[in-house]
């Protein structure tokens, strides 16, 4: 039989997950892990890069992360869930890899630079500066072939690539080169109709939303701006109700007709938002179900953690084992 291929993706622990990250990398994982060896990282190293001030929401962050992928039907007998911080080769390997990566490649990095700019200035550390730097090390200390990550993670791979190359030219040729996967719906908007989702500015819904929280979220999503009346002719590109409605709603019939309606000027927001919240809570119903069977199991996402991570360390051991020896840097006494 043949070895399976492996995979590496993960997620910064910052707070429960959205419908961005099922669109854009959960169902994606979930299409993948009969078919790969997946490890799925809980990168907290790298939510300190941003919340160094804030350690207990970085904790209950990694036990809601856990839950929202046991919720959506990530099988920890199939997959390994991994603690970033559990695995220290995953922090020794980033400080390796960072002696041999250009100061340029991280400055050129366009996700990086957007990131930096929206934060304060104090927290504008040389450890979120690096983050891409540990993705980098995240992605290779597996030995990882596939990435399966949204469209604004596709830099970073990138990057890997090229400290890859780097690394293989001047040592060993120890790391393959890792391929990408962009989910189904590369960038889903916020419901306020911007490109970039965040819980602080409250354009999200949560995986773990109830009914009602759905309903208030949809009601008061971003539309045409442009249109004043149910009867003015409306834009559907670029207009986050029919996002949702695509990313979502199975009765693609029915949301093609509201397309057309809409574009006629011929139905209301109110009855397409209406809708639009049916399939969203039709979705998330068997989510939540699962949710709350994990909240009243805790040890059963503790075990979950602990067994994929057990199995990422002994992984780790085998690649660092290998970069130490590629570098001349693990038997310094026995050339005295």
């Amino acid at each position: 039989m043949d070895k399976k291929k492996r995979i590496l993706t993960g997620i910064r622990p910052t707070g429960a997950l959205h419908l961005g990250h099922y669109v854009g990398a959960l169902e994606t994982w979930l299409e993948f892990q009969d078919s790969y060896e997946s490890f799925f990282l809980i990168a907290d190293y790298q939510a300190l890069g941003d919340n160094f001030d804030d350690i207990d929401k970085i904790t209950d962050s990694v036990r809601q992360v856990a839950i929202d992928w046991l919720s959506v039907g990530l099988d920890p007998n199939k997959s390994n869930f991994v603690i970033q911080s559990y695995v220290p080769e995953h922090a020794e390997l980033t400080m390796l890899l960072s002696f041999v990566t250009p100061l340029g490649m991280l400055e050129r990095n366009p996700t990086l630079k957007s990131e930096i700019d929206q934060l304060a200035v104090e927290k504008r550390t040389v450890g979120f500066f690096n983050y891409p730097m540990s993705q980098v090390a995240d992605i290779l200390l597996p030995r990882a072939d596939l990435v399966p990550v949204g469209e604004d993670q596709a830099p970073h791979i990138e990057m890997t690539r090229e400290v890859v190359r780097k690394f293989n030219r001047i040592f060993e040729p120890i790391f393959s080169e890792p391929g990408i996967k962009i989910g189904r719906v590369p960038r889903l908007k916020g419901t306020d109709g911007g490109n970039k989702m965040s819980k602080s500015k409250g354009n999200v819904i949560e995986l773990r939303f109830s009914e009602d929280q759905v309903n208030k979220a949809v009601m008061s999503m971003y539309t045409d701006p442009n249109r004043l009346k149910a009867t003015d002719p409306g834009t559907v590109e670029g207009n986050p109700v029919f996002e949702y409605h695509d990313a979502f709603n199975d009765d693609k019939e029915k949301v093609e007709d509201f397309k057309t309606r809409y574009r006629e000027g011929k139905v209301g927001d109110v009855e397409v938002k209406k809708d639009l919240a049916i399939a969203i809570n039709n979705f998330l119903r068997p989510i939540r179900e699962k949710r709350d069977y994990y909240e009243k199991n805790p040890t059963l996402v503790e075990e979950a953690l602990m067994a994929g991570t057990d199995n990422a360390r002994k992984i780790a051991d085998e690649t660092m084992r290998m970069v130490r020896s590629a570098m001349k840097i693990d038997s310094y006494t026995s050339r005295w």
